[in-house]
């Protein structure tokens, strides 16, 4: 599958989603997403990053340092509960969004 730009507001729904499976660090969201997207989402450091920081200041997500697998430092993300009231409602507004936009583009 080829690569594609996600529209703007469209990570962070995403990046809540893969983190309402459990905490995981900035590298494994990153792959997490393309492996689920058929690597149709190759996400930057410099995309990715600002928006965890982004959501860690909104109080959606919180980090905490710890060892990953291979012994290294790594800034592990888990979803709050505000974070998880963030995710039902974004998805619910995506849900309407793309029906709406389904329509549209059914319509003859």
């Amino acid at each position: 599958m080829s690569k594609i730009d996600l529209p703007q507001g469209t990570l962070d729904l995403l990046v809540l989603r893969v983190l309402s499976a459990g905490e995981m660090h900035g590298w494994g969201i990153a792959q997490r997403l393309s492996i689920i997207s058929q690597e149709a989402l190759q996400l930057q450091e410099g995309t990715l990053y600002p928006a965890l920081y982004r959501m860690e200041a909104r109080g959606w997500i919180q980090s905490e340092w710890a060892s990953s697998e291979n012994n290294r430092r790594a800034k592990y993300y888990r979803l709050t509960k505000v974070g998880k009231k963030q995710l039902e409602a974004q998805k619910e507004s995506w849900d309407k969004l793309a029906a709406v936009v389904a329509r549209v583009m059914q319509h003859e």
